[in-house]
C-alpha cells in the first residue's frame, strides 16, 4: 500500500474515533494535503538533502562522470522555475542542485539597496532566501500533485491506476541548496549562530571562505585579505557544531580558499614551533632580513631560523604575501581544511583553466586522494575570450598557422565561424565533464546566471515593446514562446496557487465554495 493510501486509512480511523463532529472531514482530502506538504520543517529538508549530497559525493568518487551542477538563485520563483524546467526536460532532478550566492543576496536582496559583495547586507537575508526558495519548491510539489489528484478524480480503470502510480512515485522539486555564508559575518560565534539559521531554514550545505570577515571582497575583485588557518578552522568547526546541534549529522561544509588572488593578510599567525601551521602561513610573507640596529620605530618582526625578518606592511596596516605563492597557499589551505572537518573544497580562480585547477588538485590528492571541488563557473570570466586564447596558444604550440588571428581581439564577432572559435566553443561545452574527470570537480555552479538572464531578457523586451513592435514585442518575444515551449507560468494564476486554493475551498466548504477556476477564468485560453 502507498503512503497516500496509508494516510487515507489512518485519517479514516481518526475520523471514526471523533464521531459525528468530524462528519464533514474527508480523509482522502486530508491525505492529499499531507502528500502536498511532505516536508514539514526546514530541518526535514536539510536532513533529506544532506543524504542526497552524500550519496552523490560517493557516486562521484566511483565515477567522475557523475558530477553535479547548480545555478544561482536570488528569488524563490527563480529556483522553482529551474527545478520545474529540469523535471520537464529530464524527468528527474538527479545531480541538479540550487546555489545561493552571497553576491546576489547583496546586490538584490538587501534593504540598503544594491550592494557590492562585501558582507554589508543583513545577515538574516541569507536564511530568509533559503526559506523562500524551499517555500517555492514545496509549492511546486503541491501544484504538481494537485494536478495529478484532479486527473485521478476524472480517470477510470487502467488510466486511474497509472495516475495513482505517478502520485505514489512523485519526484519532489526539493533539492540540495549550497548556501554561501561569506566569511561568516563576524567571529566564530557569529558564524555558528548564522549557520544555525541557515540550517533551520533547510540548508544542508554551507560554503565558507577564508577571507577576513570585515574586509571581505568578491572572489573576483582585488583587495582580498585572508586569515591564518586557525581562525578559519574555528569557523569550520562552528558550522559543524551547528549541524550536529540540529541533528543534521551528515551536513556538508565547503571550505573555500581565495588565496590564489589574495595577496594580503591582516594578521601574522601565531606559531609555537618551526614548521607548525602558523609558521607555514607566515613563511609566505614578503619579508626582508633586518638587524636590531636597522629596525625602525613600530616595526613588526618575526624570528625564523635565527634571523630577524620584517614583513612588508602596507599603509593599510595589512601585510603582503610574496608574489607567485598563491597556488602553493591554496594547496595548503585545502589540505588543512579537509584535515579539520571540511567535506568539499572551493578554489576561486581568475580564469577557467583545467590545467591550472588540475595541477592544484593533483598536489592536494597526494595527501588526500578523494579531495573534491565545488567550482565557480563564473560570469566574471570572459569565457569566449579565455577559451579562444587557450585554443590560439595550443594551435601555436602545435606549429599551426595563427596569422589570421589577433590574440587580444579574439572576442570579435568576425572570428565566430572560424576553426579556432568552433574548437573553443567545443571546449566550453565539455568544460564541466572534462574538469570533473581531470581536475576533481564534483560540483559545477554558475553563481549569477539569473542576474544576467533577467537583465538580458528585460533589455530585449524593453527594446521591442517600447519601440516599433509595441505589443507584438511581448507576444512574439515572450507569450508565444511560453505557449509553444510549454512553460508552466504561462498559466500564471495556476503558478501563483489559484488551483490549490480552489481545491482547499472544495475541502472546506463543499458545494458552497466560490472558486476562481470557472468558465470565465481567462487562464482557460491556455
Amino acid at each position: 500500500m502507498s503512503q497516500y493510501q496509508d494516510d487515507i486509512k489512518a485519517i479514516t480511523g481518526l475520523k471514526d474515533k471523533e464521531g459525528s463532529a468530524w462528519n464533514a472531514i474527508n480523509p482522502e482530502s486530508a491525505a492529499r494535503m499531507r502528500a502536498q506538504n511532505r516536508f514539514k520543517t526546514g530541518l526535514d529538508i536539510a536532513r533529506y538533502t544532506a543524504k542526497i549530497m552524500r550519496d552523490d559525493m560517493a557516486n562521484y568518487d566511483a565515477d567522475s562522470s557523475k558530477y553535479t551542477q547548480s545555478l544561482g538563485c536570488w528569488h524563490g520563483f527563480i529556483g522553482q522555475q529551474k527545478m520545474i524546467s529540469i523535471k520537464k526536460h529530464f524527468n528527474n532532478t538527479d545531480r541538479r542542485y540550487l546555489y545561493l550566492s552571497g553576491w546576489m543576496v547583496a546586490a538584490l536582496r538587501s534593504e540598503f539597496g544594491p550592494l557590492p559583495d562585501q558582507s554589508m547586507h543583513e545577515k538574516t537575508a541569507v536564511a530568509d532566501l533559503i526559506r523562500e526558495l524551499y517555500t517555492f519548491l514545496r509549492q511546486a510539489d503541491a501544484r504538481e500533485l494537485g494536478g495529478l489528484f484532479r486527473q485521478l478524480d476524472a480517470a477510470q480503470g487502467a488510466a486511474k491506476q497509472a495516475i495513482q502510480e505517478k502520485i505514489d512515485n512523485h519526484i519532489t522539486h526539493v533539492v540540495p541548496i549550497i548556501a554561501d555564508i561569506d566569511a561568516g559575518f563576524g567571529n566564530a560565534e557569529a558564524t555558528y549562530l548564522m549557520a544555525k539559521q541557515m540550517i533551520e531554514a533547510g540548508a544542508c550545505c554551507i560554503q565558507i571562505e577564508n577571507q577576513v570577515s570585515d574586509e571581505k571582497q568578491c572572489g573576483h575583485q582585488d583587495g582580498k585579505v585572508t586569515v591564518p588557518h586557525e581562525d578559519f578552522l574555528a569557523k569550520i568547526r562552528a558550522v559543524r557544531y551547528a549541524f550536529l546541534e540540529l541533528g543534521v549529522d551528515d551536513g556538508v561544509i565547503v571550505a573555500r580558499t581565495d588565496s590564489l588572488g589574495a595577496g594580503l593578510t591582516k594578521q601574522i599567525a601565531v606559531t609555537r614551533e618551526p614548521g607548525d601551521l602558523g609558521d607555514q602561513y607566515n613563511s609566505f610573507l614578503d619579508v626582508e632580513e633586518v638587524s636590531t640596529e636597522s629596525m625602525s620605530n613600530g616595526d613588526v618582526v618575526i624570528k625564523r631560523d635565527g634571523k630577524l625578518l620584517r614583513p612588508k606592511r602596507l599603509p593599510s596596516n595589512l601585510f603582503q604575501f610574496r608574489a607567485g605563492t598563491g597556488e602553493e597557499r591554496c594547496v595548503l589551505d585545502c589540505i588543512t581544511s579537509l584535515h579539520n572537518g571540511a567535506d568539499l573544497l572551493w578554489i576561486e580562480t581568475e580564469k577557467p583553466h583545467i590545467a591550472q585547477i588540475g595541477g592544484m588538485v593533483k598536489a592536494i590528492r597526494k595527501v588526500i586522494p578523494n579531495a573534491k571541488l565545488v567550482y565557480n563557473n563564473s560570469p566574471s570570466f570572459n569565457w569566449t575570450l579565455n577559451f579562444r586564447q587557450q585554443i590560439f596558444d595550443l594551435m601555436k604550440s602545435e606549429g599551426k598557422d595563427v596569422s589570421a588571428y589577433e590574440r587580444s581581439a579574439l572576442m570579435s564577432v568576425e572570428y565566430d565561424g572560424t576553426e579556432l572559435a568552433i574548437a573553443a566553443d567545443e571546449k566550453i561545452r565539455t568544460f564541466q565533464a572534462d574538469s570533473a574527470r581531470e581536475a576533481g570537480i564534483f560540483h559545477h555552479l554558475i553563481t549569477l546566471p539569473t542576474y544576467h538572464t533577467a537583465a538580458l531578457s528585460t533589455d530585449n523586451l524593453a527594446k521591442e515593446y517600447f519601440g516599433d513592435q509595441g505589443m507584438l514585442g511581448y507576444v512574439a518575444g515572450v507569450q508565444r514562446k511560453e505557449i509553444r515551449q510549454g512553460i508552466a507560468c504561462v498559466k500564471h494564476q495556476n503558478m501563483a496557487g489559484s488551483d490549490i486554493g480552489d481545491d482547499h475551498k472544495d475541502y472546506f466548504s463543499g458545494e458552497a465554495a466560490l472558486k476562481a477556476s470557472g468558465k470565465d477564468n481567462t487562464m482557460n485560453q491556455f
